[in-house]
């Protein structure tokens, strides 16, 4: 019999078997409810790994996570190798998934047309003094996951980096790419150096099967759309 004097802690375990290894390596979906319990905890006691005591503090509550938060700090604390901080992380985090479920669902903007990426991007771009380039991603449904600002210039250009453009796009798992930048002097035609990018994203988009759904110049209450022109 196993005296415990032999048993495998968690850091020696096969990378891939380690609650936290294993949630980078495959996705919080592979993990069981105890690796994700004992990723709360971190630690186990003299006689188990953090999993195990957390498969006998579910094994408790018959595995019903419903029954897992109605535990107070107390009863918690029963098992060996649970203290004050382990059962307030255990309470906090069931306290959150119990939130969540109250919670309205996050609203994303949809990007349909120019006028839709104009509405987003005018209130950041409306009164500066100096360019700036900014990207908006959108997924499948052109729904907008995420708004970067990709560089400030001076009064009359921005500098655009294409690397942080498609770093952005790729790790963002993106379908589309929306550009966007002011023109403080007024004048809402897109330079050479405006041709040219919308030109390189877009060559560069398609390689990467991405689509560049638009550039935009924004200037006092109009803009500029390369695609209502045609251009992309």
């Amino acid at each position: 019999m196993d005296d415990g004097n032999n048993r495998l802690r968690i850091k020696e375990w096969a990378e891939e078997d380690r609650p936290r290894e294993k949630l980078l390596l495959k996705g919080v979906s592979s993990l069981s409810n105890a690796e994700l319990l004992a990723i709360l905890i971190q630690s186990g006691s003299v006689s188990e790994t953090a999993v195990q005591l957390s498969q006998n503090i579910l094994a408790s509550v018959s595995n019903n996570l419903n029954a897992l938060g109605k535990l107070t700090v107390g009863e918690l604390k029963k098992f060996n190798g649970v203290g004050d901080a382990k059962a307030i992380a255990i309470i906090a985090a069931m306290e959150l998934g119990r939130r969540r479920r109250f919670s309205d669902p996050l609203k994303r903007d949809t990007i349909r047309c120019s006028k839709d990426a104009f509405e987003i991007f005018y209130p950041l771009l409306c009164d500066l003094p100096h360019e700036e380039l900014w990207i908006a991603l959108t997924n499948a449904a052109q729904k907008v996951t995420g708004k970067v600002r990709i560089s400030q210039g001076g009064t009359g250009e921005t500098g655009a980096d294409l690397s942080l453009i498609m770093k952005e796009a790729i790790n963002n798992t993106c379908h589309g790419i929306m550009l966007c930048h002011n023109h403080p002097s007024g004048n809402l035609q897109p330079s050479p150096q405006d041709d040219l990018l919308t030109s390189r994203v877009n060559s560069i988009s398609q390689l990467l099967n991405i689509k560049l759904l638009d550039h935009i110049i924004i200037s006092d209450n109009n803009y500029y759309s390369f695609a209502d022109e045609g251009r992309i």
